[in-house]
């Protein structure tokens, strides 16, 4: 017992601290939250938590050699770098008539499912970061079984979940404090955001591909 609650709590700290580096995740994270409230976060991390299920299945049964690979990294980063540029895009086509107009979360909650999904996708530090811290946390929790597992994968989640939740619930909470002209310019700054983090994806791509 005393096992599972160490995996636990070292889980959530380290997620934790993952969370709280600036990244694409983040700047969605601020973007919605302004529109649709403390929902943003949680929706974000559960379309988030259902593709690092699916990685983490990967990685148990021979994954991690792949994603380790230079060509892999490089398709990776290169296609992350086109999602974030399509996101960008849309914020950037949409700021004219955006208003702060309250958006009903429930009525996108697909969308938001997805933006987590595709958020994780672009960044190809989160599979090298799975392929190596995580798969060492994998290794070291088996020795409790499945439920060393799943405890890992509950700590990691619920680290996350903590801090986008937190993230999102400030921003609606600050909502009350802006204009709809500063809003627009807090949604194109994120934007710009993404724009910076896909050049840089496609930098690092490319660089792994001429290197």
């Amino acid at each position: 017992m005393l096992a599972l609650i160490t995996i636990f709590f070292s889980s959530f700290v380290i997620a934790l601290s993952g969370a709280m580096m600036p990244g694409p995740m983040l700047t969605a994270t601020i973007s919605e939250s302004t529109r649709r409230g403390f929902w943003t976060g949680p929706l974000l991390v559960a379309g988030h938590g259902v593709l690092e299920l699916v990685l983490l299945v990967a990685l148990m049964v021979g994954l991690a050699p792949l994603l380790l690979k230079e060509g892999v990294f490089a398709a990776i980063a290169l296609a992350g770098s086109v999602i974030l540029l399509w996101m960008a895009y849309g914020i950037f086509r949409s700021l004219p008539s955006l208003s702060l107009a309250w958006q009903d979360p429930g009525e996108n909650q697909g969308r938001l499912m997805i933006y987590g999904v595709l958020l994780s996708l672009s960044n190809p530090y989160w599979y090298i970061w799975w392929a190596t811290i995580g798969l060492g946390y994998i290794v070291q929790c088996r020795v409790s079984g499945i439920a060393g597992i799943a405890v890992f994968f509950a700590g990691h989640i619920i680290g996350d979940l903590a801090f986008y939740a937190f993230v999102s619930g400030a921003v609606a909470k600050g909502r009350s404090f802006l204009s709809d002209r500063l809003y627009r310019n807090v949604l194109g700054g994120c934007g710009v955001f993404l724009v910076c983090f896909a050049f840089y994806f496609a930098f690092v791509g490319l660089q792994k591909i001429l290197s």
